[in-house]
């Protein structure tokens, strides 16, 4: 059991990285499309380019959007509305008229008994129909059907029935002109009073009815047989064959593979995606060893792929036509932030490669994000620098705009009919990629990374820590500035992160706050505290500036990165002065009590600071430097702390130790203004 623990504890990393790796693939193809994907591209008006196709299987073809909605219409405006009436209603306003007729006239009223029979002819009439309750807005023609007691009683055109508002007009026309003003009067008042309504809309039974013909509506018409010719190579796509290709698209994509072949479609996807991740593990092993160790970069790196997957996907699931939005872009600059610019152009391209099976126009849509990845990298530098991000997101924004325009002039073969609404969406994703500052800050947060921006803010000597120790230990504080203008010439030479490197610099000798006075820099008025020291707890006292310098780091909370330099400034290193002055007096000397803790440097910028603090320390016992005095000085530190293995651990060259070399040589030069030596 315990040597199963502590085989897992060895391959831990390595277990979770598989882990981070599955877990990355099955979300990746979890957003995905679960359906196959059509083969072909094609457009309405546009040659067909692939060879001649023939129908893979039986299929429908579909109607348009507009045949449907056109038919949808047609049965709206034919299909028939249902009223129910109310047969009891003329019988009760027949009563009631009877009544109130002997109130409304007298018996002294001429032609009484004519003037009551017409109003029963009246009312029979108005009611042979029958009376709307209110006004409905359907047409004359529209087909009604009047329901009695649950039954059809009467079929008629809407037309035929009095709308509420109409009663006034038909009551003139029936009360004709051998009756009265007077009684006429009398009579649309009477009328008024007791005619009521007796036709209600049947709202249920009519929606019912009409969502029943809705139904019956037909999606499809015809159909293509197998290996029917759809479309020859060469063929325009007209109207009739782009429905065809859209209605054999659209099968291809839905009914066979979710039915017949969804899970070989997940397997296809899954071994994409998982091979397109492991890519990017490869490369890491291969060329970013250090990132590739580390597991919050590795999971940073992944994480920041499924996030640009994710906003695709989003964005596709509500509106394909705003794809561009998505600032795809800040993949790239945020990883050449934190890493480099090779790593995030990798990282870029096998995104838009993942990208490319569910974006519309999938070649059109890869070509403008891998341009637009490459200008990224190459345009933005010092992205510490706000005018620089600015300029950059602007290139970025006119390529897509330019490499837009070529496409679709490609396409359509004229501008007429260009979409400028494109051209704003690349705009806002432009705007949207600035968002880019934030999200390093968040980034460096959340993952505990250094960005150049971080490293700038650091590197202001204002800083409280800086300050503190241009305080307590100013003669160390001029050191770290020197120290710090050397190896930035020198990372700026071979290539090296000079930001970091001047960062580390001037933090590196931080420790020394705690006894300032035990570093010959810091004292002024002649009075060493190591006199009344033994040489071995000199040497600790020296030593120990770099453990207390990791404290204080600490404390104040500097990037792990920066705490790099402060560890591995010294190496393995020995306390040459005391080392020798205790083997002076003693001939069993402990050379480990006199060494550094280390570890030795692992990297290029770890490596400059240490040569760079070497011989800026060093140089001031150079009594009268001259060119060749200050050569051979230089010579002489780099090739002892080489000889010693101090940069076996860095991916440092001879050649790029030579530069360092020949920069440090032409600054101590120049800072003891040194005239060159003519040979006599």
């Amino acid at each position: 059991m315990k040597k199963l623990l502590n085989k897992w504890y060895k391959n831990h990393a390595l277990v979770y990285k598989i882990l981070l790796f599955l877990v990355t693939t099955l979300f990746i193809v979890f957003l995905f499309p679960k359906t196959g994907k059509f083969k072909y591209s094609f457009e309405k008006g546009k040659p067909w380019q692939s060879e001649n196709l023939y129908a893979p299987f039986n299929f429908a073809i579909q109607k348009t959007q507009e045949e449907i909605k056109d038919e949808q219409i047609e049965i709206e405006n034919n299909a028939s509305v249902y009223f129910n009436i109310d047969l009891e209603v003329p019988k009760e306003v027949k009563l009631s008229y009877s009544e109130k007729f002997n109130e409304v006239f007298n018996d002294s009223t001429s032609n009484k008994k004519t003037l009551f029979k017409k109003g029963v002819e009246i009312i029979e009439v108005l009611y042979e129909n029958g009376i709307l309750d209110t006004d409905y807005p359907y047409p004359n023609d529209k087909p009604s059907n009047l329901i009695a007691s649950n039954t059809v009683e009467k079929r008629l055109e809407y037309k035929n029935l009095i709308e509420i508002n109409q009663l006034l007009d038909r009551l003139e026309v029936y009360l004709d002109q051998s009756i009265s003003s007077g009684n006429k009067n009398k009579m649309i008042s009477l009328f008024f009073d007791i005619i009521k309504p007796n036709v209600t809309l049947n709202e249920t039974l009519t929606k019912k009815t009409l969502e029943e013909e809705l139904s019956k509506i037909s999606l499809t018409r015809g159909s293509i047989e197998k290996d029917q010719l759809i479309i020859s190579k060469g063929q325009v796509v007209e109207d009739e064959e782009y429905i065809i290709l859209k209605s054999l698209k659209s099968e291809y994509e839905s009914q066979v593979w979710n039915t017949a072949n969804y899970n070989w479609v997940l397997f296809a996807y899954t071994l994409l995606v998982a091979l397109a991740l492991l890519m990017l593990l490869l490369f890491l092993q291969k060329y970013r060893l250090e990132v590739y160790q580390n597991n919050t970069k590795v999971t940073f790196i992944f994480f920041n792929i499924t996030l640009m997957v994710f906003l695709t996907t989003l964005v596709i699931n509500y509106n394909s036509q705003y794809i561009y939005v998505v600032p795809l872009c800040i993949l790239p600059l945020v990883l050449k932030a934190f890493f480099d610019a090779r790593l995030g152009l990798f990282a870029h391209v096998l995104t838009v490669l993942l990208l490319g099976f569910i974006v519309p126009n999938s070649y059109e849509y890869m070509f403008l994000q891998i341009i637009a990845g490459i200008v990224t990298i190459l345009t933005v530098s010092e992205l510490y620098k706000r005018a620089n991000l600015f300029i950059s997101v602007g290139q970025i924004t006119l390529i897509y705009i330019i490499a837009y325009f070529a496409f679709f002039v490609i396409h359509e073969g004229q501008i007429t009919t260009l979409k400028w609404d494109t051209f704003g969406l690349f705009i806002l994703c432009g705007l949207a990629t600035l968002f880019v500052q934030p999200l390093i800050y968040i980034y460096e947060k959340i993952f505990g990374l250094v960005s150049d921006v971080s490293l700038l803010e650091l590197s202001d000597t204002n800083t409280k820590l800086l300050k503190e120790l241009s305080n307590k230990a100013p003669g160390t504080f001029h050191h770290s500035l020197n120290v710090a203008n050397l190896a930035e010439a020198s990372a700026n030479e071979i290539g090296a992160n000079a930001m970091l490197v001047r960062v580390g610099a001037l933090y590196h000798d931080i420790g020394k706050m705690k006894n300032p006075t035990y570093f010959t820099e810091n004292q002024s008025n002649g009075l060493n505290p190591h006199d009344e020291l033994s040489s071995k707890e000199s040497a600790m006292v020296i030593i120990d500036h770099v453990l207390n310098g990791i404290e204080i780091a600490k404390k104040h909370n500097l990037p792990d990165r920066v705490i790099d330099f402060i560890r591995t400034h010294h190496g393995t290193s020995l306390v040459y002065y005391f080392y020798m002055k205790e083997k002076a007096d003693h001939d069993d000397v402990n050379i480990e009590d006199f060494s550094y803790p280390g570890p030795k440097p692992f990297s290029k910028e770890t490596a400059i600071l240490m040569m760079c603090d070497s011989v800026e320390a060093a140089s001031k016992s150079l009594k009268e430097p001259t060119t060749t005095k200050i050569n051979d000085f230089v010579e002489n530190i780099v090739n002892k702390q080489m000889e010693s293995g101090q940069f076996l651990n860095a991916n440092i060259t001879f050649k790029e130790i030579e530069s360092i070399k020949k920069v440090l040589k032409h600054k101590l030069a120049n800072i003891y203004h040194l005239r060159i030596e003519y040979p006599e």
